[in-house]
């Protein structure tokens, strides 16, 4: 715990760094360049915006982590597999964390300033190539906000110990804590609920998954009304955030299981939730959000950069009593489980 705590304040330096950093590049740069393809990569394709903090965090790992104690770093864009052990030349079982950390998360609403996007790291003990998200120790996630938007928020958490959250205001460069509470509501109805289903690929399956299980628990629509509603946020940190701000009751990631019913339509499965992406899991669950896999169970997914992640977050237990039996249901009906 020692060594972690003293690794803890460089990586929230290097969250400030980036972020006032993307701002700066945004209020000077035309979106039409950010959003240009610097190069297309297994896992995802990486955007000009995405190299303002990419090619400074190995250099700044070494400098400033590395030299504290050593660590494999997980991120896109750095190494052949995603992966770089440091200080350089070490050997695997060295390393005393596995940090995985997603530089920018909400790229493309970020690139044409839609909305926020995310700086996300975990931290974990290594515990060799199977360390996955619930050895996670550590989390922080620092939203990178619009440029004509002054505040924006920095969550962290310990595991067991519950979260912390401060607003920073970057025009009077402060910070104020802040009480971030998930919703308490028992029931979806009048609240944002919804599945994700960001690209091409598979939404008409998605969609109808969505329909069917809020028909079965909510009823059919009444002329005029609206039982609940959805919010396609482009970045699962952001999404996580929602759940642990009051702001959403019930998300959904299921793009993965839509593979083997892509493939009967001679379809390629798209760009999915991976593990970077996901790495802030801790904060919710430590906000008393309950974040599982399809089935049920925790999210075990390993710390890589490439692994296809499915995942549900529900705002308490009463919204999963109302929701979970209507999915599981639901996707056995498709054939996704």
């Amino acid at each position: 715990m020692q060594q972690l705590e003293r690794i803890v304040q460089s990586i929230r330096n290097l969250h400030e760094s980036i972020r006032d950093e993307i701002v700066s590049t945004c209020e000077n740069t035309a979106s039409e360049q950010l959003a240009k393809v610097d190069h297309d990569e297994q896992e995802d394709t990486i955007y000009a915006i995405d190299r303002i903090s990419e090619r400074r965090i190995v250099e700044y790992f070494e400098a400033e982590i590395a030299s504290i104690t050593p660590v494999i770093l997980i991120a896109e864009g750095i190494g052949e597999s995603g992966e770089v052990l440091l200080p350089h030349g070490i050997d695997e079982t060295d390393a005393e964390f596995r940090i995985i950390m997603d530089p920018i998360d909400g790229t493309r609403e970020l690139m044409y300033q839609k909305r926020s996007a995310w700086i996300l790291t975990g931290v974990a003990p290594n515990k060799g190539s199977d360390t996955n998200l619930q050895d996670i120790a550590f989390a922080i996630q620092t939203e990178i906000p619009l440029v004509k938007q002054h505040l924006s928020d920095v969550v962290w958490a310990y595991r067991m110990q519950g979260i912390e959250a401060r607003r920073y205001d970057r025009l009077r460069g402060e910070y104020r804590s802040i009480n971030l509470h998930p919703s308490t509501a028992s029931t979806i109805e009048h609240g944002f609920a919804m599945i994700s289903r960001f690209f091409p690929g598979g939404r008409d399956v998605l969609a109808q998954i969505d329909e069917d299980i809020v028909r079965n628990i909510l009823g059919d629509v009444q002329a005029g009304k609206a039982h609940c509603f959805e919010d396609q946020y482009l970045s699962t940190g952001g999404q996580l955030y929602e759940l642990m701000s009051g702001h959403d009751r019930f998300v959904a990631d299921l793009r993965p299981l839509l593979e083997n019913i892509l493939a009967k339509r001679k379809l390629s499965l798209g760009l999915c939730c991976h593990p970077y992406d996901l790495c802030t899991e801790l904060i919710a669950r430590e906000s008393d959000v309950i974040v599982t896999d399809p089935s049920g169970s925790p999210v075990r997914a390993k710390l890589n950069v490439t692994e296809n992640v499915s995942w549900i977050g529900y705002a308490n237990e009463n919204i999963r009593r109302q929701v979970e039996p209507h999915l599981l249901r639901t996707l056995h009906e498709y054939q996704l489980l």
